[in-house]
C-alpha cells in the first residue's frame, strides 16, 4: 500500500486542473503477482499516469478500460492474466493473475468538508494513509451498489454507506477485523462481492528486559518494519545508548510504560526477557490485561513451569495462560543474541499470519496468503 496515497494526490491535482481522471486498485492476486493487494494506479484524462498495477504487464489493458470509465461507463472489476513469459519481462519467475477494480476519480470538491460521497471517502481514505492512521475503505463491487462505499475508523466510526443494511453490517465487521490485521482482501459473500483496504501504522514491539536479547531483537524488528520499545524499571540498565534501534526505552515498570507509551492495542506484540520473577510477572499480568496480539516470554521449560504455577497463584486463569508464548520463539536452534532475535520475530510474525512456522517444504498452505478472509 506504500505511495498509494501519492497516486490519489495525483489524480487529485489533475482533476483541480479540469482533467478528468480513473483509479485502478489491486483486489486480488494468484500465482506469482506483481504488486501486493491494495497498489494503486491513477490514469488521467489528458495521459497521466501515477502508480503501476503490474510493472507492466496489464497497464495498457487498464489504462483503456479507465479511459471509458471516465467517459461514463461503470466501474468495474476486471481479472487479467499474464503469462510466464510477460512475468519474467517485469522480474517474475512465473505468470499469474489480478484482479483490478477500476472506478472514476471525482473528488467532489464542491461537497462540503467531510461529505461521505464514494470519491469524498476516497479523498479521507488517502489522508489517513498520509498520516500514518489506521482505518479500512470498503468498496461494494457489483449488484445495486456497485461503487458505494465505506470508511471504518479505529475508533469504530463509520462513514458512508452501501444502501443495502445486511451488506454495511457485513463490511463494517470484516472491515474492523482486518485493520488489526493489516490485511487488504477482497471478499464474496454468496452473490455479493466487496474490497476491503486496509491502511495501518506499523506496528508496535514491546520488548521487556533491557538486556543483550533486546538489542538485537530491536535491529531486527526496526529491520522488519515493527516499531521496537524497549521497557524495564531499572534504569541501570535501560539506557538509551544500549539500544539505539529501539523508539524510545522507557525506564518504568510496565503498566506505567505501557500508559506512557500510548497503551497496548490489538496490533502490538510483547515480548518478555528478563530473568526475574517479580519483574517477568509484572510485565505478563499488565500483558494479559491488554489486548496485545502476541505475548511471549523467554526461559527454560522448568522456568516456564514455576512461573505458570506463581502466575497462577497471582489469579491468572488456564485460558489467560493459553496466550504466552513460552519458552518464546521457533525452534531454529538459535544460540546467538541474533539468531535468537530471529527466532522470536519469526514466531511473531507467524502468529500473526495464523501459521505454525514450520518448513516451507512441508508446508500444505500457499507461500503468499493472498486468498480472502
Amino acid at each position: 500500500m506504500g505511495g498509494a496515497s501519492n497516486v490519489v494526490g495525483d489524480a487529485l491535482g489533475w482533476t483541480k486542473q479540469g482533467s478528468k481522471a480513473a483509479i485502478a486498485v489491486v483486489v486480488g492476486t494468484r500465482r506469482s503477482a506483481p504488486r501486493p493487494i491494495g497498489t494503486k494506479m491513477a490514469i488521467g484524462g489528458q495521459g497521466e499516469i501515477s502508480g503501476a498495477v503490474s510493472g507492466g504487464c496489464v497497464e495498457g489493458a487498464v489504462i483503456v478500460e479507465a479511459e471509458q470509465i471516465m467517459q461514463g461507463d461503470e466501474p468495474r472489476l476486471i481479472s487479467y492474466g499474464f503469462t510466464d513469459e510477460e512475468a519474467w519481462d517485469v522480474g517474475l519467475q512465473c505468470g499469474g493473475e489480478i484482479d483490478v477494480w477500476i472506478e472514476p476519480y471525482r473528488p467532489d470538491l464542491e461537497e462540503p468538508s467531510g461529505g461521505d460521497s464514494p470519491h469524498a471517502l476516497n479523498t479521507a481514505f488517502a489522508e489517513l494513509q498520509e498520516s500514518g492512521g489506521r482505518g479500512s475503505l470498503v468498496t461494494a463491487m457489483d449488484g445495486s451498489a456497485l461503487g458505494k462505499k465505506l470508511l471504518v475508523l479505529a475508533d469504530g466510526s463509520v462513514r458512508g454507506t452501501t444502501d443495502i443494511p445486511e451488506l454495511d453490517t457485513s463490511a463494517v465487521t470484516h472491515a474492523r477485523k482486518l485493520m488489526w490485521e493489516g490485511r487488504s482482501v477482497l471478499i464474496t459473500e454468496g452473490e455479493r462481492a466487496f474490497f476491503v483496504d486496509v491502511t495501518a501504522p506499523l506496528s508496535r514491539l514491546f520488548i521487556f528486559g533491557a538486556v543483550d536479547y533486546a538489542a538485537a531483537l530491536c535491529r531486527l524488528a526496526r529491520a522488519s518494519g515493527w516499531l521496537p520499545y524497549v521497557i524495564d524499571p531499572r534504569s541501570r540498565f535501560a539506557q538509551p545508548v544500549r539500544f539505539p534501534d529501539a523508539e524510545a526505552v522507557v525506564a518504568e515498570w510496565p503498566e506505567i510504560a505501557f500508559e506512557q507509551l500510548g497503551g497496548v492495542d490489538r496490533a502490538t506484540a510483547i515480548v518478555v526477557l528478563t530473568h526475574d520473577p517479580k519483574l517477568d510477572d509484572a510485565a505478563l499480568h499488565a500483558a494479559l490485561a491488554s489486548e496485545a496480539t502476541y505475548i511471549g516470554a523467554m526461559g527454560s521449560r522448568n522456568a516456564q513451569k514455576a512461573r505458570r504455577e506463581r502466575l497462577i497463584e497471582g489469579g491468572i486463569t488456564p485460558t489467560q495462560l493459553d496466550r504466552i508464548h513460552a519458552p518464546v520463539g521457533l525452534d531454529l536452534g538459535a544460540v546467538t543474541p541474533e539468531e535468537t532475535a530471529l527466532s522470536i520475530l519469526s514466531e511473531i510474525v507467524a502468529s500473526g499470519r495464523g501459521r505454525e512456522g514450520g518448513r516451507l517444504a512441508h508446508s500444505k498452505h500457499r507461500i503468499h496468503n493472498t486468498a480472502g478472509v
